[in-house]
């Protein structure tokens, strides 16, 4: 369902956000191609033309083996489009910090007795799978090795982590010109989540009032746990002064989640299915100007799921978990979303989504929920179907298509997490 109307192209929405690569170069390669706004040159050159920004919403490392082939074109072009490139850190990327500490001597607290005293290969492995969600994290990075040619024993592995940590270190670098969040006309870009418990939440324990303040605040924060990193400094018992910095990207222990917390916060439910923010954080957003927000962090599907109530917009896009190769394309401006991506349905069918929504538009069912059955209604499928979408325990999820028809005679509502 491709709108041919003046104003409803890709090129006309001049903001490109992607987020979640997570390691995988064919998603940030798919995600260039055919965009208006943001392409590739050559194997890591990533250009943004004049007049566009280019939004990358976090989490650019751990589960595919080109970590170190997106973080550094990623930071190329940051560097290169200061202005009009705009890297949020997510919590894959300020995990690892963790590392210059915990394996020279530190290992947190929880860690195994024999992992302590192991090797340091044998201690990163169990850190990876058991404390950051990255089974396969010190495999991938050895793949990257061998294909650059560098030494690839397993303590060249260890090395190579530290020294993306160490002077002119390349994660390094990366975090330290990331943001934790980025206010764009009326849209609000986060890696998690927005909740009560972080809006408005510094983690020095100060509360500032309005998001533009407190976008600003959270941001100097945030470099000022990224300089003491750097600059490796302790308080008087020995503990890092960037410790602040690992907690806020960590769930709450015990929990799968962080409220307090934008990089951590996800705006789903147990099951991770989307869900809007309440309707009194929807309020007070609304009173700085902002109408929308995007997120990743929480895997919704094969593409972007696009939340609405009124004049609110909650985007969730990450790329992770899917089934598909590659990335969906999402271009946003003040009054309209652009998506374009491909799904795989039930069945195992490919097909394409591909539509254009101005906000406020209340004549389409994208963004509303099925209330029997707490299904999400994405967008429309190529095949003329509607995409119809439900997160299921254990990462897995539902893709289904359903006619127009049908879906006319469906009760539909705000999707709110747990009304289902």
């Amino acid at each position: 369902m491709a709108s041919t109307l003046p104003g409803t192209s890709k090129a006309d929405h001049p903001v490109a956000y992607l987020t979640d690569v997570e390691g995988i170069w064919e998603k940030l390669a798919s995600f260039c191609r055919d965009n208006p706004h943001v392409s590739l040159e050559g194997r890591r050159r990533l250009v943004v033309r004049p007049g566009a920004t280019f939004v990358y919403g976090g989490d650019a490392v751990d589960r595919g083996p080109d970590g170190r082939r997106v973080l550094e074109t990623l930071l190329e072009a940051k560097r290169r489009h200061p202005s009009q490139v705009v890297l949020l850190a997510g919590n894959r990327d300020i995990n690892k910090l963790r590392l210059a500490r915990e394996l020279n001597g530190h290992p947190l607290p929880r860690t195994p007795t024999d992992m302590r005293s192991a090797p340091r290969p044998v201690l990163l492995r169990w850190i990876f799978e058991n404390t950051m969600g990255a089974r396969d994290a010190f495999r991938f990075r050895r793949d990257e090795l061998v294909r650059t040619g560098e030494p690839v024993s397993d303590e060249d592995v260890v090395t190579s982590f530290l020294e993306d940590l160490g002077p002119q270190g390349l994660m390094r670098d990366y975090l330290a010109v990331c943001q934790l969040a980025y206010r764009l006309g009326n849209t609000l870009f986060v890696h998690g989540g927005v909740h009560e418990h972080s809006l408005g939440v510094v983690p020095t324990g100060e509360y500032v009032e309005g998001v533009d303040a407190w976008v600003e605040a959270l941001n100097r924060w945030y470099r000022e746990q990224m300089e003491a990193f750097i600059e490796g400094r302790l308080d008087r018992t020995g503990t890092p002064a960037w410790e602040p910095l690992i907690a806020y990207q960590a769930p709450t222990p015990g929990k799968r989640i962080n409220t307090a917390s934008v990089v951590y916060g996800r705006m789903a439910d147990e099951r991770n299915h989307p869900g809007l923010p309440s309707s009194t954080l929807i309020k007070t957003l609304a009173r700085s100007g902002i109408h929308r927000l995007v997120v990743g962090h929480t895997p919704s599907g094969d593409c972007p799921s696009v939340l609405r109530e009124e004049e609110f917009e909650l985007i969730l896009a990450d790329n992770s978990y899917g089934r598909v190769d590659g990335a969906s394309q999402l271009f946003l401006r003040d009054d309209s979303v652009y998506v374009e991506g491909r799904v795989k349905l039930e069945d195992g069918r490919l097909e394409h989504v591909h539509f254009q929504l101005t906000r406020g538009d209340t004549s389409v069912p994208i963004g509303r929920q099925l209330l029997e059955t707490g299904h999400l209604v994405k967008g429309p499928l190529e095949s003329g179907d509607w995409l119809l979408f439900r997160a299921l325990p254990q990462y897995r999820m539902e893709q289904l298509p359903v006619a127009p028809s049908t879906l006319k005679g469906q009760m539909l509502g705000p999707a709110r997490a747990g009304t289902h």
